[in-house]
């Protein structure tokens, strides 16, 4: 296989600052050559978000922390969970914290189909996260190898750059697993799988972090949270008539968990008349509506019905619960979601009117000289999310990094990570949110 890229910035490497112990409840400081948002932070025992919050400007996600500047520095709150709050091994010879990332990437990154298309662009939003790394002072020497479906990785992993990485991303077939999973044990590699794949390997490998969550469980926890969110609403469950809906074991789940809670519920159907379908409706309650399927034709269909229902009953309080195929619809029924308080499920958000978009955006479009590809979701905000994640969780902790919640202060930009352990094997990733478009045309998200 051929390595078609090697990307590396020299810059600086992060030095630490000393504590000062008898610090005011806010000091100033004057930035030397060399430090970093990060390393300051860290070593007074603050937060990056605390040290950012203390100084204006700094929060905005192009500022540069330049020689000579002199910034505010803030006491320690008291329960930070910042750098400082999970312990870090001690510093060993060739420690990452000491030196340069080395970030493997073994993905399609081809123009031969629509998988390297999007691989191509999930690598330059990684790319993305090392130039934000590189501004902070920490190098990333990155070697990507192109590994296309049904390709033998064994040739790739045969490099001598491969076993020098400290991650690896990759792969995108499950095929190229097993391979890649015995290496990265061999060589205490961390391994990051970005995309949904078979990886029985999480179970036994300690080096594994899988982003990818199995529907099957998302399916169970987002039915025990819809009936702790809405205990004093009105569900009703609508049928669609769709003989080849993914979404009826989630019905069932949520069917299951309001019966074992004394919880009443509705059904009802889209092909309901109007004054039948009326009276599954509450003029007390919130009445939150599900569909048992997440055809678009359904969800605009239901749409025309709950619109001419809320004509005919001013004051009836709809919210729709719905899936993360809808997030598809976003820009062309935005008003619709609005209209009726849609909650959407998801493992990420794009709200592609926010600033933090606008200006990623915009950066993709100047660093790349063309727009993102319109999909859902956006691959290069994937790879960027993800790349500062793992590079800043390396970066701090080094090798004992384990992506728990509160490890890093990251404010996502698309895709939110929480690892949590898998036995005595590798780390699977526990993020997921609610998207809500409340009825005052704003967006909030609920993480669980």
């Amino acid at each position: 296989m051929k390595r078609i890229l090697r990307y590396f910035w020299v810059s600086a490497l992060f030095f630490a600052v000393a504590v000062n112990v008898g610090a005011q409840s806010v000091r100033t400081h004057k930035v030397k050559k060399n430090e970093t948002i990060y390393g300051i932070a860290h070593a007074n025992g603050i937060t990056e978000a605390e040290l950012r919050s203390a100084n204006p400007g700094m929060e905005r996600p192009d500022y540069v922390l330049k020689k000579g500047t002199v910034i505010n520095i803030p006491s320690p709150q008291t329960g930070s969970a910042g750098a400082a709050a999970m312990p870090s091994a001690p510093m060993q010879a060739d420690d990452v914290r000491q030196r340069a990332i080395r970030l493997g990437v073994m993905l399609p990154l081809n123009d031969q189909n629509g998988d390297g298309r999007r691989m191509i662009e999930y690598y330059r939003g990684l790319l993305m996260a090392c130039d934000s790394m590189r501004r902070e002072g920490v190098s990333v020497d990155v070697y990507a190898w192109d590994t296309p479906q049904g390709s033998d990785i064994s040739a790739t992993l045969q490099k001598p750059e491969a076993a020098r990485c400290d991650i690896i991303v990759g792969p995108l077939y499950s095929s190229q697993m097993e391979q890649l999973s015995a290496f990265c044990q061999q060589h205490s590699i961390m391994l990051a799988i970005p995309f949904s794949i078979n990886a029985p390997q999480v179970a036994t490998n300690s080096h594994i972090f899988q982003v990818y969550q199995e529907p099957q469980e998302l399916m169970q926890t987002t039915a025990r949270r819809f009936v702790e969110w809405f205990q004093t609403a009105n569900p009703i469950i609508v049928d669609c008539g769709d003989p080849n809906s993914t979404k009826g074991p989630f019905t069932s789940a949520l069917r299951q968990q309001f019966d074992s809670r004394g919880t009443r519920y509705v059904l009802t159907s889209l092909s309901t008349a109007d004054g039948a379908f009326a009276s599954a409706f509450s003029m007390q309650k919130q009445n939150v509506v599900v569909l048992n399927s997440a055809r678009v034709d359904d969800l605009r269909i239901a749409f025309v019905k709950l619109k001419n229902l809320q004509s005919n009953n001013p004051g009836l309080r709809i919210t729709i619960f719905g899936y993360p195929e809808w997030m598809e619809l976003a820009e062309t029924e935005l008003a619709n979601f609005h209209r009726f308080d849609m909650y959407l499920p998801a493992p990420y958000f794009t709200n592609l009117s926010s600033p933090a978009y606008i200006q990623m955006a915009s950066r993709y479009r100047t660093y790349f000289s063309q727009a993102m590809q319109n999909n859902m979701p956006r691959f290069a905000l994937t790879g960027f999310d993800q790349g500062l994640f793992f590079m800043k969780g390396l970066h701090t902790f080094g090798a004992t990094f384990d992506g728990a919640a509160g490890r890093l202060d990251m404010q996502p930009v698309q895709t939110p990570l929480k690892f949590e352990r898998m036995g005595a094997g590798g780390y699977q990733n526990r993020a997921f949110m609610f998207i809500h478009y409340k009825t005052d045309n704003q967006i909030e998200t609920l993480n669980y």
